[in-house]
């Protein structure tokens, strides 16, 4: 369960960090090699790993004072926490506002930082008096959208909505998406 989130956690400030590469790039296109330097780059990668192993650690370390007794099948390919939880005989509520709290912190926030850069974006490239620039501005942001749309679409409709209204199926295909 740690690696599950700190490896989640990481690509979704890798993704910011991605998206704000991708704006500096289209927004400020003569300044990128000063903005985007080495020690910028670094910062964000150590950033992002502290804050991810820190996150992974709370859950895993809440999720280690729940007592399982019964069937202990997860019914998931890998131990996700709302499958963990719903196997606990104890009282979940704490873990179950923590990950609604920490993943309001840990996913929307990031998600909204992502949104203003492509806000940003799309309002510079709207300035480009060619087509040909407006075409290779967009399809420089496609892909980056498209994973952006996939990911936080699936983990947060998985983890930011209450586990008893989710089904084992429909939380192991929005798992598998995201993963």
């Amino acid at each position: 369960m740690y690696f599950l989130l700190f490896f989640g956690d990481l690509e979704s400030f890798l993704l910011v960090a991605m998206a704000y590469d991708r704006y500096v790039a289209i927004c400020f296109p003569l300044h990128y090699a000063t903005i985007m330097n080495p020690k910028l780059c670094l910062v964000l990668v150590a950033l992002s790993w502290v804050l991810t192993m820190l996150h992974a650690m709370l859950h895993t370390l809440l999720m280690a004072g729940l007592c399982f007794c019964g069937d202990n099948m997860i019914p998931h390919f890998f131990c996700d926490m709302s499958a963990l939880l719903k196997l606990s005989c104890s009282d979940t509520q704490v873990n179950e506002l923590v990950i609604f709290v920490m993943g309001g912190l840990i996913l929307v926030i990031p998600f909204l930082l992502i949104i203003m850069s492509y806000t940003r974006i799309v309002s510079s490239i709207l300035k480009v008096p060619s087509a040909r620039g407006i075409r290779k501005a967009f399809s420089t942001c496609g892909s980056h959208v498209s994973v952006v749309s996939l990911f936080y679409g699936t983990v947060i409709g998985l983890y930011l909505c209450p586990s008893a209204d989710n089904s084992t199926v429909k939380e192991t295909v929005m798992a598998m998406m995201y993963t």
